[in-house]
């Protein structure tokens, strides 16, 4: 039985069906099965009724801040930062990601968007501790993902808010975490555990990488950067094989 990255409750399923028999439409939910390749990017209205039932993710962000990060993305010494903060995590990124059986590529994706857009201080302790930023480290984790792996009791003491803190700031630590998250999802949404999604070699593996991505940072537009960050040929170079500094114009 072919197998739908975003499992859809029967009354969902039947509204979609009833909005589509009305709008004289084809039921989603039926792509795959037909033999079309669906766009992984495109989540159907029942689909985004379910998962924000479910994650209360939300729809894209505003197109002024979608163009303020894509122009980030242009800053050159910006991301050889971002790469070379992302090289010192590679030999985690890659050990967390076999244990758990997730795609390196989507860790690494996630984490290099996270980095290239973080705000200037909010990694330090006593940001931490102000209660300004409520998430914290390279993937931009909060300690509501401990609590719901197990790692943080429901009602912890200030004490034990303060150390999962300073835990979500160590870097090796907030990789472990952010792909314990994947793990969690992965199993929320019942995906197939046996092997890495690969975006190239089928397509419901891509819609759910793209759900994975969507459900981390909540925002519609999301998955579709990620995504893209996860062909990126310097970065596949960075996870899986050697990566050449850049030698500087001016030298």
């Amino acid at each position: 039985m072919p197998f739908w990255p975003v499992p859809i409750s029967p009354g969902a399923r039947a509204r979609s069906a009833r909005r589509s028999k009305v709008l004289g439409g084809s039921d989603p939910y039926g792509s795959i099965n037909e033999g079309q390749r669906p766009d992984p990017l495109d989540f159907s209205a029942a689909e985004l009724e379910e998962l924000r039932r479910r994650f209360g993710v939300h729809g894209p962000q505003p197109k002024l801040a979608q163009l303020f990060t894509e122009g980030l993305d242009q800053l050159q010494p910006l991301r050889a930062h971002t790469l070379s903060r992302l090289e010192e995590l590679r030999p985690v990124i890659l050990s967390e990601s076999r244990r758990q059986q997730i795609n390196p590529m989507l860790v690494a994706a996630v984490l290099f968007d996270e980095l290239q857009h973080a705000k200037p201080g909010e990694d330090t302790p006593l940001a931490a501790e102000s209660g300004l930023f409520q998430t914290h480290g390279p993937a931009q984790l909060g300690i509501g993902e401990l609590k719901k792996q197990g790692l943080l009791p429901a009602d912890p003491s200030p004490e034990q808010i303060s150390a999962a803190r300073q835990q979500l700031l160590d870097p090796e630590r907030n990789v472990q975490v952010l792909v314990g998250k994947f793990a969690r999802l992965s199993r929320a949404l019942n995906l197939p555990r046996q092997g890495l999604l690969m975006a190239s070699r089928d397509p419901r593996d891509a819609k759910a990488l793209a759900t994975l991505a969507y459900l981390h940072n909540g925002k519609l537009d999301y998955p579709g950067r990620i995504l893209r960050y996860m062909q990126n040929p310097e970065l596949h170079a960075l996870v899986y094989g050697t990566r050449r500094t850049p030698t500087s114009p001016l030298i």
